[in-house]
């Protein structure tokens, strides 16, 4: 990013912070407030984003405020309510939001691992499970295990493929899949690869790439999950709240775009930015509304 740019960028976002309606997310405490969706662990999220916070702090040259909720509804509740500027969220998370007020959707990442703004939700099994298939998993009627009930990847997607294989997935009660005896929400993706290791549950819906990063953590052992199907989700979305200016989020989306260190672009586990539109998620809106989760669910396991 260069320096005229990175001027420019840190100008307009500390007007938007600084210029709105009283109950808009930093004003007149010189903070720019940013949300994270707790994708894994809320400490362990927090931990990771911390050069992201520290960097923006450093180059807008004011203070950041990293908000990460303990489930992925509290940062829908803060966005929603005007406690946030910017928000990176979840595909399930961003629909669930704009269904309660106007969010706009920037730029996404384009994904290291499939080289496109989409990335790949699977449905994992222990290595010698003798399940290969997710029919064989729903046929066999043991327990699964989602992440947090709005996650895209470890939610929404996991259950489109059990339902396709045969789940019969009640919208009213999102406990119960027969013949699937146990449906349970670990509350995230390593929580959910931690499940399924120990053979709590039979199988599984996570992040592809956040077990690949897992395996390279050495928090799960490498080969001791096996994928049984994937499927293509869009990727997840930087939103601002409706209250950013026009002009203001056209230069957060440039300033996106222009990210070109390494180290921020591994963090974000992105190859570059790209634009997204509020169509580019009209699968997630659809399914998730059939599914019963388009309506974030306070206070489910």
């Amino acid at each position: 990013m260069t320096r005229r740019l990175i001027a420019a960028f840190a100008v307009l976002l500390l007007t938007a912070v600084g210029c709105g309606s009283g109950g808009h997310a930093g004003h007149g405490q010189g903070k720019l407030r940013v949300g994270v969706v707790p994708n894994i662990s809320p400490e362990k999220q927090r931990a990771q984003y911390e050069p992201l916070r520290a960097y923006l702090a450093g180059k807008l040259g004011t203070d950041v405020e990293l908000f990460v909720a303990t489930n992925y509804a509290g940062v829908v509740a803060a966005l929603t309510a005007g406690r946030l500027d910017v928000a990176y969220l979840g595909g399930l998370t961003y629909v669930q939001a704009e269904a309660q007020t106007k969010i706009v959707p920037l730029v996404t990442e384009v994904d290291q691992e499939t080289g496109t703004p989409e990335y790949l939700s699977a449905i994992v099994v222990k290595a010698d499970s003798a399940y290969q298939t997710t029919k064989e998993v729903v046929d066999g009627g043991g327990a699964f295990a989602f992440g947090d009930i709005s996650s895209t990847s470890g939610s929404l997607y996991p259950r489109i493929m059990i339902s396709e294989a045969g789940a019969h997935c009640d919208t009213g009660d999102l406990m119960a899949c027969p013949p699937l005896k146990a449906v349970t929400f670990t509350g995230g993706h390593d929580a959910t690869a931690q499940a399924v290791a120990k053979g709590d549950v039979e199988a599984g819906g996570i992040e592809l790439r956040i077990l690949h990063r897992l395996e390279k953590q050495g928090s799960v052992p490498t080969g001791a999950l096996r994928v049984v199907e994937t499927r293509n989700v869009m990727g997840y979305p930087w939103v601002a709240h409706p209250n950013l200016p026009e002009a203001t989020r056209t230069a957060v989306t440039d300033a996106f775009l222009a990210i070109d260190q390494p180290q921020l672009l591994d963090l974000m586990r992105a190859k570059k930015f790209a634009p997204v539109t509020a169509a580019d998620y009209d699968e997630v809106r659809t399914q998730a509304a059939t599914l019963g989760l388009l309506t974030p669910k306070q206070g489910q396991p």
